[in-house]
Order: structure tokens, then sequence, then C-alpha cells
């Protein structure tokens, strides 16, 4: 990103994900989401048919369901990494769920004046404005009131290929170490393409708009970094998923914690604990 600037493919994002149909549930505000997605989404153009149209869908598709899955399973904290002008917390907003968004203070600032300018109802989520190339994650998110002592579901969706791969282990790190054991996770990375001119294209588009791609991962590699940073990949077997680089995970136990955080007082881990969202 460009010092002091929103993050333009985060505003792409968003107009893409007009065109797409969206998990329905019988809680939640889509018209919110809807409202501060238009209003992000304002005189850009998107391309639809195109292959990146068409990944956005599959990967906005993937992590609507793990959120609510994991909503429906009783996770009540939400964590969304470079959140960008992701919508879900009022779209999925369910009484009772915490939701915190960790993001570039610049593309966050944007967001909160089209939120308020927009009045919608924000009292659910807690925003934690981060550069992560040098924020304490793990203390933010703590003193953002997140509870290290209860499942949380964390969410990374287009966030890990724009960040070095040692910056990434870090924040996976830091997330692990504000949840128990158990507490999913779901990842996008980008992975090697089989297409050189289709990755060429895409690196030199979002080098244009300052924000240029730093990780391309296999799934093997993805798996390896997130076990480094304390995370199990559980989805071993969805290789349709694997193959698009898009990722389950949980908390570990015995994790590597460089910025431990000590948990709140807690039930035993055994009652603690809880199985990954179906994707």
């Amino acid at each position: 990103m460009r010092e002091g600037t929103a993050s333009r493919t985060a505003r792409g994002v968003a107009a893409h994900r007009l065109d797409y149909a969206r998990l329905e549930t019988a809680f939640g505000d889509p018209a919110e989401d809807e409202a501060l997605t238009r209003d992000v989404a304002g005189g850009l153009e998107r391309a639809p048919g195109t292959p990146m149209h068409e990944y956005l869908r599959s990967r906005t598709a993937f992590f609507d369901r793990v959120v609510v899955t994991s909503l429906d399973r009783g996770i009540r904290q939400v964590v969304t990494g470079g959140a960008g002008y992701d919508g879900r917390a009022f779209r999925y907003a369910k009484r009772g769920v915490r939701w915190f968004e960790v993001d570039h203070p610049a593309t966050q600032a944007d967001k909160l004046e089209r939120i308020a300018r927009l009045g919608l109802d924000a009292e659910h989520i807690r925003f934690v404005p981060a550069d992560f190339t040098g924020a304490p994650v793990a203390g933010l998110l703590a003193g953002a009131g997140l509870d290290a002592g209860r499942p949380a579901l964390f969410l990374l969706e287009g966030v890990a290929v724009y960040l070095e791969q040692p910056v990434l282990e870090r924040v996976l790190a830091a997330f692990r170490a504000v949840t128990v054991d158990g507490s999913p996770l779901a990842i996008s990375v980008s992975v090697p393409s089989a297409d050189p001119g289709a990755r060429a294209r895409f690196q030199a588009r979002v080098a244009g708009l300052g924000e240029p791609a730093r990780t391309v991962l296999s799934p093997q590699a993805a798996g390896d970094l997130l076990a480094r940073g304390g995370w199990q990949v559980t989805d071993l077997g969805r290789d349709r998923l694997r193959s698009a680089g898009l990722l389950l995970a949980r908390a570990a136990s015995a994790p590597h914690h460089p910025e431990r955080t000590p948990p709140a007082p807690s039930p035993s881990r055994s009652s603690r604990e809880v199985p990954p969202p179906a994707a």
C-alpha cells in the first residue's frame, strides 16, 4: 500500500462481490453489507467472467461457509485480519458475537468514515488499526477485548500474498497466542499458477496499485508455514480447495508463542476445544 492511502485492491474485491450470490442465514443484515460494498465500489469497473472474478466468487463462498458454520457451532468471537472492506460483520452479525477487524490504519480509517456516513450499526465490531509489518498484534487484540480463554474464528482472506513470509508467520503466531486449542482459522494463499502469463499480469497490476505481491506458496509450503505459526491444516482431503489456496486449520497444542499474551481464566482445555468448521 502507498503510505497514507486506503487499499485499492480491497476496493476492487468489494466491486466484484456485488455480482455474487451470498450464503443466506436467519441472522445478520445483508442490506448493511451491501450498502457498504456499493459505497466502496462506486465508480469502479469489474469484469464478470474473467478468471479473477470467478476465483473471487469461489473464495467469497468459501469464507462465507466457514463463518456461518463456525457461528452455528457456537463461536462467539471472530477476528478478521486485513479486513479491508469486508462486510461479513454486518451480513452475518449474530446476537452475542463480537467481531474484531484488524487492518492497516489508512484503510480502516476510510472504512470507518464510510460506516459512519452510511449510519451502519457497528456496535458489535471492535476496530483494531495495525500495520502487520511491526504491530504487536496479539497485544492489540487482547487490548480490544478478545478473550484468549474462549474459542475464536480467525480469517485471513486475500492478505497472505501481500505479506513477506516472516511477517505472515508472525501474524499467524500472534493469532495463535490469543486463542485456545482447536480454534479454527481460514486462510487464502496465492499458489503457483499454471498460466505464467496470468500470474505476471496479476503481479504487474497490483504492483501498479502500490500493493505488490510478495508471497506465493504451494499448499504444502502453506501448511508448513501454518505449522510454524502454531496451526494445523485440517482439510488435507479437500484437493479442490487446497489447489486454489483455500485452507482450513485449527490451533494446535504446544505452539510457539513469540507474542504470548496470558489467557483469561477459562474451563479445562477439553471443554474448550472446538471442531474445525466444514467448508
